[in-house]
């Protein structure tokens, strides 16, 4: 069954294998992705998966892969977007589409997870509620995932993006 006609069985009845859907996703993404490398002339390769009800393309192995992170995970954000945008022009429905190079993304979500907990033991301990940094949706929901592990505390994001913060409070 080629694209169209997945996603014309899924829509005739209803639900459609979101599975096949997903790994749909990740197929156009990776073909979107490795004509991206060919034009930039750097090698990687390009993993699919499905996680979490969500289309995951990691990039990895290549020399110059760190220049498509960018500072603070910038570039990979914008590629993330223009990758899923890629992705909604072939389907005609908005990705949810996670992409990491260079292992980036996974290296980045430890660090928030630790964060997230020294946060929330600094908050216990203190009984003061602490503001993080501004941060991406991404890093915010790793470092909310996080805070809700830890009995006492809650965390909520407040401002606008892309000044958009964690704050953690005492319970």
């Amino acid at each position: 069954m080629g694209g169209d006609e997945a996603a014309e069985g899924a829509s005739e009845n209803g639900r459609g294998s979101t599975e096949e859907l997903l790994v749909q996703e990740g197929d156009i993404a990776g073909d979107y992705l490795e004509r991206l490398l060919d034009i930039l002339d750097y090698d990687g390769d390009i993993d699919l998966d499905v996680e979490a009800s969500r289309a995951v393309v990691s990039i990895d192995g290549g020399e110059d892969l760190e220049k498509l992170v960018g500072p603070r995970g910038t570039v990979l954000e914008a590629l993330q977007e223009l990758t899923r945008l890629a992705v909604q022009q072939e389907t005609g429905t908005r990705s949810r589409l996670m992409l990491d190079i260079a292992g980036w993304r996974s290296d980045r979500r430890e660090e928030l997870r630790d964060l997230g907990r020294a946060t929330a033991q600094k908050v216990l301990s203190s009984g003061e509620r602490v503001r993080l940094q501004p941060m991406t949706p991404f890093e915010r929901k790793v470092v909310h995932d996080a805070v809700a592990a830890v009995k006492g505390v809650h965390s909520e994001s407040e401002g606008e993006d892309p000044r958009r913060r964690v704050v953690v409070f005492p319970q």
